[in-house]
């Protein structure tokens, strides 16, 4: 079955009156994941080209998409104990366009102009609501880069429109999460839980993997 990054919700916008793609749209500004450049959705207009110059058409998204890698960012949201020690790990549950419940990390593309660091912010926001208050360093930094290919077993990562490249990170979070866009709820497991092979089986994309390799990097996987 294929498996995307999570397409936007037509109905959503930004603060800067954009429509919200989570790691994958339609319409989109070069530069911009969730499902791994910019903002857009299918069906929606593009913005004024002077506040939004790196905005595509779907016609020059998709041949951006044949021709080049399109940068996102991922998030793995935890919460840790007073020592700093992972005691719970943020699995979103999302529904597809197709209708299939399938289950993912935070994730979206980086904007043209846009540090890592702001696309990082700005799609937990989105995804866990304004209330989740993420603990972000000044210069975050990845702990692995996830490639996902269109074409299935090049890596563990797959995702059938394009060539994605993804910098994954884990993200303390210490307020309240409301999930937000196409995000249906926020599971909160433990970190066994959340690398069994069950959960594994449930996310899109080869995210399993990612998941594991996130937990073994702040030493949460035994």
């Amino acid at each position: 079955m294929p498996v995307r990054t999570p397409d936007p919700d037509p109905n959503e916008r930004d603060d800067e009156g954009t429509p919200r793609d989570p790691l994958g749209g339609i319409g989109a500004s070069f530069g911009r994941a969730g499902h791994p450049v910019g903002d857009g959705s299918f069906g929606s207009p593009a913005p004024d080209s002077a506040s939004n110059p790196g905005w595509l058409t779907d016609i020059e998204l998709a041949e951006a998409r044949r021709r080049l890698p399109i940068l996102y960012v991922e998030a793995l949201p935890v919460r840790t104990d007073g020592v700093g020690l992972v005691t719970e790990v943020g699995i979103l549950l999302r529904a597809t366009p197709l209708g299939e419940i399938t289950r993912s990390l935070v994730s979206g593309r980086v904007r043209y102009g846009e540090t890592v660091r702001d696309a990082l912010f700005r799609h937990l926001e989105n995804d866990l609501g304004p209330m989740a208050f993420p603990l972000l360093p000044p210069q975050p930094v990845p702990f692995t880069v996830a490639e996902y290919f269109p074409i299935p077993g090049v890596s563990p990562f797959f995702d059938d429109r394009q060539h994605a490249v993804s910098l994954a990170f884990v993200v303390p979070v210490t307020g309240t999460c409301e999930p937000r866009q196409d995000a249906l709820e926020v599971t909160w497991m433990s970190p066994e839980e959340a690398a069994s092979d069950s959960l594994a089986a449930e996310m899109e994309g080869g995210r399993g993997t990612l998941v594991r390799l996130a937990l073994a990097s702040v030493g949460a996987l035994r």
